[in-house]
């Protein structure tokens, strides 16, 4: 494909970043792709495996002469990055991120954007439970949606380059409104990874089954728990913080819904369980359709390049 950016800048070096920048020097959608993290242990891994074109030590270094910067730290951060890479910012580039609640990061980041450069927020709906910059390969993206939330007023050729190294990389696209985001997720991402944390803590505090019972006799089900609840307690800790509202209104109906079924539970009403079952497997076998996920009796996460 043809070079959409001269110089791309990704401000955090983990999971999406590395896959990121590995899928975008291989499909050749950049000049350079230039990379900062915070701690120089995560530097040093990342120039070790070349995981960029150039691994900088201060973010102000990366950002310099970027006509991208993709800001792939946690929601919590996303203020203070943009703080500090401000003033060192092209006149005429554009800031993107991959953060998975976007009316926080629009209310922590265009307040701060300097005169001439534009912000499209963006989420890769990707990943895996594995972090770091070792955790990183290409096909992270292929058949994966990123979705765009677009300010009033953002240029249109802008968001259509932007959206063009999304698709570079495997990506499919849709725009909604940030809010609109926020409850979606809610739903399909933020409510279910709580409940996994919950269902993993329970678990553990159930002092009737051993640690040991645990690990040797969980079944399928327990285990994909578990592997959502390996997920990083930074960014998911600042997910539920700002995405407070929506998660809060989905659970609310999480517990009626949980409640229902206590007591389609309690009476023995099978025709009510049967019924909800039912419908709900429909769901997965929509997702299946979709090709969202894979039938395997691994859930389709039996190697590395299996997406979640």
């Amino acid at each position: 494909m043809a070079v959409l950016y001269n110089k791309v800048a990704l401000i955090g070096l983990g999971l999406i970043a590395g896959s990121l920048s590995l899928a975008i020097r291989k499909h050749g959608l950049a000049g350079q792709v230039a990379g900062y993290a915070k701690t120089a242990e995560t530097r040093r891994v990342a120039e070790e495996i070349d995981l960029c074109d150039q691994i900088c030590d201060t973010a102000a270094e990366a950002v310099k002469d970027a006509d991208l910067v993709v800001l792939c730290v946690p929601v919590g951060a996303m203020a203070s990055v943009m703080a500090e890479i401000a003033p060192h910012l092209k006149k005429g580039s554009v800031v993107s991120d991959v953060g998975s609640v976007k009316r926080a990061t629009i209310e922590a980041v265009a307040p701060l954007l300097p005169e001439g450069v534009t912000f499209i927020p963006a989420h890769p709906l990707a990943g895996t439970e594995h972090s770091g910059p070792k955790s990183g390969f290409p096909e992270l993206f292929e058949n994966r949606w990123c979705l765009f939330t677009p300010l009033e007023g953002t240029d249109p050729e802008d968001l259509q380059k932007l959206e063009a190294l999304w698709q570079g990389v495997g990506a499919n696209l849709t725009e909604m409104d940030p809010d609109h985001h926020d409850l979606v997720l809610a739903v399909t991402s933020h409510v279910p990874h709580l409940i996994a944390y919950t269902m993993v803590g329970v678990a553990d505090d159930l002092s009737r089954v051993t640690d040991q019972e645990v690990i040797n006799y969980s079944a399928a089900g327990f285990r994909d728990f578990t592997r959502i609840a390996a997920s990083d307690p930074t960014m998911w800790r600042d997910v539920f913080l700002n995405n407070k509202e929506a998660t809060l209104e989905i659970l609310g109906r999480f517990t009626e819904e949980l409640f229902d079924l206590q007591r389609a539970i309690r009476r023995g009403d099978s025709d009510q369980l049967f019924d909800y079952f039912t419908r709900t497997r429909a769901i997965r076998r929509s997702i299946i359709e979709a090709g969202q996920d894979t039938d395997a009796p691994d859930f389709g996460r039996g190697t590395k390049t299996k997406k979640s």
